[in-house]
């Protein structure tokens, strides 16, 4: 073999060496963000509600402006991130599936607190629906479909109560009977009795996933998303949040709960 095939030979394995795709460096950032505060949130519920901790603003209307700001956030983005991935079935196949380890975990460990139709209950059934109903809906005029996607959430946001309307506003009372069992609490309309620390329906939630992604597309279709696109992934903190985001929230509250029971344990 000549020297000159020699040297080349390096060179050609690093020109195949295989690129690593382009995050959205300012979206993982701020799924991050979020990931963050919804730990630092379950970190308060538990010192409340387990541990017995006196936190009366925990109980008031800021505690739940927090709670609501952390939800809406991180469902609008996994809506708006729908549109990055290729493995759509799968992806959503195991975030539901994560949901429902989540739920028989409780009812085994804490079975006071259960959580049944939680965040990734709902945000996995939001994946599958999106991609059956995405070679319907991905050529629809993206910003209106926004507009309408996030209307319909606010007006339906509370169905699970009984009613349609704006806050207290109620402007159509709906009938008791589609108030039934728990096939008709995953979709919206929660049976009396029913029980969950962790409660996200497929109405009205849904409609603000569907909201992130036609504002993915509008963003897209005026040029604004490719200003974000990174060609390396970045290592700032947030981020790597970010783009762990599932993990890190299947793994957070045993590790939450396990920290906060041994501090009261030396405590004690």
């Amino acid at each position: 073999m000549s020297k000159t095939a020699e040297i080349k030979k390096p060179q050609e394995k690093q020109a195949v060496k295989k690129k690593k795709s382009p995050r959205y460096a300012f979206i993982d950032a701020l799924r991050g963000i979020c990931v963050v505060s919804m730990i630092a949130y379950h970190t308060m519920w538990d010192l409340v509600y387990i541990f017995g901790v006196d936190a009366p603003w925990f109980k008031s209307d800021y505690a739940y402006i927090w709670q609501q700001s952390i939800c809406w956030l991180f469902i609008f983005l996994s809506g708006f991130c729908w549109n990055f991935g290729k493995k759509h079935l799968s992806r959503g196949l195991l975030v539901f599936v994560g949901g429902a380890i989540i739920t028989l975990v409780t009812m085994v460990a804490m079975p006071e607190d259960i959580i049944i139709f939680g965040v990734l209950t709902l945000i996995g059934s939001c994946m599958l629906i999106c991609t059956l109903l995405d070679p319907l809906i991905k050529e629809m005029p993206p910003f209106p479909m926004f507009i309408i996607n996030f209307a319909a959430f606010l007006l339906l946001k509370k169905v699970p109560r009984g009613y349609i309307g704006f806050g207290d506003k109620v402007f159509y009372r709906l009938p008791t009977f589609l108030y039934k069992n728990y096939i008709t609490t995953f979709f919206g309309f929660k049976f009396d009795g029913f029980k969950s620390s962790d409660y996200f329906p497929l109405i009205p939630w849904i409609f603000l996933f569907f909201a992130g992604y036609f504002f993915f597309k509008f963003l897209k279709k005026n040029g604004i998303v490719d200003k974000w696109v990174k060609t390396e992934p970045t290592k700032e903190v947030f981020t790597t949040i970010g783009r762990n985001s599932f993990w890190i929230y299947m793994a957070h509250q045993p590790v939450v709960y396990g920290v906060l029971y041994i501090i009261f344990k030396l405590i004690k």
